[in-house]
């Protein structure tokens, strides 16, 4: 599975994060063309070789051209406007999707903080052209690379204040701050604003897990250069890799639980509906012991596995629905083989087949009954005969010896 990790260690800016990407490997010339496709002719942007303490990376620079520095209303573009020039561009859809997601992160922060609905909030500094060539520019790069997954540390927000449209705030930023709710953050050696809005909304959009844990293998590593100083290197660091199985992965292990008790003036024919309503509520399995109690009276020991997030339903349906009056309890470990399902397409139809792997290897496998019984009936042969053909199908499609 290939994975793309932030290591947010000095934050993360929208230029941070498109000098990291080019710096892992995406092209200048694709993302600059990309660009283009927004029809903005209002900057520039410089593409170098910068340190930081001296680690080396990739600084970009949007640069507003002279003629529009000092025009307002570009800096007071609303989320209409900037979804009419996406959407009118010639970018992929996913690029615009993307892009539009980063953007509505931002205008849910904004209009909370300002008590307006999104499509009355002026995004400031993210309405700003090198803001969208920020997000538009992720999402370029985001679509480019095609990550399985994107997996980012624990956040490094910064500290101090930082002068907004609004004046002088504390870090970080009242959208920073919102946009960042629910996402592990820290405040501990930077003595700036380490992560802006549009770096906040590029992770809350695109990040599937915040984890500090590097569990993959790297293949290549890009640096982001910043803008600022301090005593750390203003830096974002983007790993790419292959993500690890856990050593779990082919014996899994969990704890659960036994609920049980012994049944002896129960109408049999009740069990199968116990049975049924059991599984329904989520037990793992579900199953009838005959034993001799006292007296030497013939009963039946009920076993059912189960979560503790469903025990106490389990117990509801057993006090419910048999003349016990007690159950007994206790906790099992379990260690499983990994299971994959797959499908095998017979003369007859579809079967589902369960496939069971050890240390990576495929140790056995079972068709579905249910599927197989359904294709005797439709077909009015024997269920040997559908069991027979899906093990035909199966050899060879894992080129066995038949």
């Amino acid at each position: 599975m290939r994975v793309l990790y932030y290591d947010c260690f000095s934050g993360i800016s929208g230029d941070m994060n498109l000098g990291a990407m080019v710096d892992l490997g995406i092209a200048p010339h694709y993302l600059i063309d990309e660009l283009s496709k927004l029809k903005l002719d209002e900057y520039e942007i410089k593409i170098c070789k910068d340190s930081k303490m001296g680690i080396e990376g990739t600084r970009v620079d949007v640069i507003l051209k002279e003629d529009h520095h000092h025009e307002h209303e570009h800096s007071h573009r609303n989320l209409q406007d900037i979804n009419e020039m996406i959407m009118k561009s010639d970018l992929n859809n996913r690029v615009k999707n993307l892009s539009l997601d980063i953007f509505m992160q931002v205008a849910k922060a904004e209009g909370k903080i300002h008590g307006k609905p999104i499509n009355q909030v002026h995004f400031h500094e993210v309405g700003a052209v090198d803001s969208i060539v920020d997000i538009v520019g992720a999402a370029i790069c985001i679509d480019a690379l095609k990550p399985d997954k994107i997996i980012c540390s624990t956040v490094e927000v910064g500290s101090g204040f930082v002068k907004c449209a609004h004046g002088i705030l504390p870090v970080p930023a009242p959208a920073t701050a919102e946009i960042l709710k629910g996402i592990p953050t820290k405040s501990e050696k930077v003595p700036f604003e380490a992560t802006t809005p549009t770096g906040a909304a590029i992770l809350s959009t695109l990040v599937n897990k915040f984890t500090d844990s590097k569990s993959f293998v790297t293949h290549k590593i890009g640096y982001g250069v910043g803008k600022k100083n301090g005593n750390i290197p203003n830096m974002l660091r983007v790993f790419l890799g292959e993500e690890l199985e856990e050593e779990s992965s082919d014996k899994l292990e969990s704890e659960e639980y036994i609920i049980e008790c012994n049944i002896d003036d129960m109408n049999p024919e009740g069990y199968e509906y116990i049975l049924e309503l059991l599984l329904k509520k989520g037990a793992k399995d579900v199953y009838l012991t005959p034993i001799i109690m006292k007296k030497s009276r013939p009963a039946v020991k009920l076993s059912v596995l189960c979560s503790s997030e469903v025990e106490d339903e389990i117990k509801t349906i057993i006090f419910k629905e048999t003349p016990t009056l007690g159950v007994r309890k206790y906790k099992v470990e379990k260690f499983m083989l990994e299971r994959k399902y797959d499908k095998v397409i017979t003369s007859y139809g579809e079967v589902s087949v369960k496939l069971a792997f050890y240390k990576g290897n495929l140790l056995k496998h079972k068709f579905e009954y249910e599927d197989c019984k359904t294709l005797a009936r439709n077909n009015g042969v024997s269920l040997s005969s559908i069991y027979e053909e899906a093990e035909k199908v199966f050899n060879m499609n894992m080129n066995l010896p038949q």
